[in-house]
């Protein structure tokens, strides 16, 4: 009788744990952490758009947060963090993750792509873009997001409206040979270093200028440190949301389907907007005394030919990289504008 009681109890407590228990688990709530080393740019602005997306599609069953302006560290560190998990997506150029993998560095060769128009057609192919999503799962990477971001441009403390003038002037790049071994070839000291480094150094005189897209130069007021930009113009970067895998496969197949899906819409939705930013940065680099130069039209035609070839020998060294840039070219080649075929 006693056994039989103790069971009955034992049975009740343990229902009345599943009951307590249940609901709770029923609430869980997945945190997907959203990391970026800029702000008020293309790249926040795709986190954004994605964030509505998601909740549009499955309401708070993942809380999505954003954190900008290298809030969960320096680029390298994050860099690290997505492929490690601690860290669930991670949006940069992909100059700055060839570190993960020298594949990534196919997007950044001089004179790939002749306008954002012209990028976004060819990451956006329907084909192209299923197999950009998992290139990198190899390497524990899904690449769930892929935006135009902003040509190339240089800041430098001094004008230099031609190459000579840019000659042994320390300029900070994206870790990517194929940012660092371009300047070497024009006389440029490349020295790779994190974001958040800049404006000290800058400040302090450990490197005059750097490597950038014109919205960052904007975002964090770098006409007050420095006034002059040259249009160097030789890349269109192309910034990409890597997500961990790991972390993406142990969610429920809806919320899986529901984060490629909202990559996606806010991908397509962020051009336009990426576009007219800009066009906006540029003024407001004017508007605040900053100039933007550019090179004599001899000399950018003579730069832009010596880079492309110097870069497209950097991305054929590497079986897997040369691989991976050949079926990119095709479809660059393909979707190549009329007018510049």
């Amino acid at each position: 009788m006693a056994i039989t009681k103790r069971l009955i109890l034992g049975a009740a407590l343990a229902g009345a744990v599943a009951a307590i228990w249940q609901p709770q688990a029923a609430a869980a709530q997945s945190v997907m952490k959203l990391a970026s080393a800029t702000i008020n740019d293309g790249q926040h602005e795709w986190q954004k758009l994605f964030v509505a997306a998601l909740q549009k599609r499955i309401g708070d069953k993942v809380k999505a947060e954003i954190y900008p302006a290298s809030q969960l560290g320096a680029i390298p560190r994050m860099a690290e963090g997505v492929s490690l998990g601690t860290i669930e997506a991670f949006i940069t150029p992909t100059a700055f993750v060839t570190n993960l993998d020298p594949r990534f560095q196919i997007f950044d060769v001089p004179g790939l792509f002749v306008s954002p128009e012209h990028q976004r057609d060819v990451i956006h192919d329907p084909a192209y873009r299923d197999h950009l999503e998992t290139m990198f799962l190899d390497r524990g990477l899904r690449v769930i997001g892929a935006i135009y971001n902003s040509p190339t441009v240089i800041l430098l403390k001094k004008p230099a409206p031609t190459l000579a003038a840019m000659k042994g002037m320390k300029v900070r790049t994206f870790a990517s040979p194929l940012q660092i071994e371009p300047m070497k070839s024009i006389g440029v000291i490349a020295t790779p270093l994190a974001l958040t480094e800049v404006i000290p150094q800058l400040q302090s005189g450990g490197i005059d200028g750097l490597l950038a897209g014109m919205p960052i130069l904007t975002a964090f007021k770098y006409y007050d440190v420095a006034k002059y930009v040259t249009d160097l113009n030789f890349s269109h970067i192309l910034s990409v949301n890597l997500v961990n895998e790991a972390w993406f496969k142990a969610q429920p197949k809806d919320v899986q389907e529901a984060i490629r899906a909202a990559g996606r819409e806010a991908e397509q939705q962020a051009f336009a907007w990426v576009q007219d930013n800009n066009r906006k940065a540029n003024e407001l680099w004017l508007a605040n005394k900053g100039e933007i130069l550019n090179l004599p039209p001899e000399e950018q035609d003579a730069m832009m030919k010596s880079f492309v070839a110097l870069g497209t020998r950097i991305v054929e060294q590497n079986p897997a990289v040369k691989t991976e840039f050949a079926k990119l070219k095709a479809v660059v080649d393909a979707k190549m504008p009329k007018t510049s075929k």
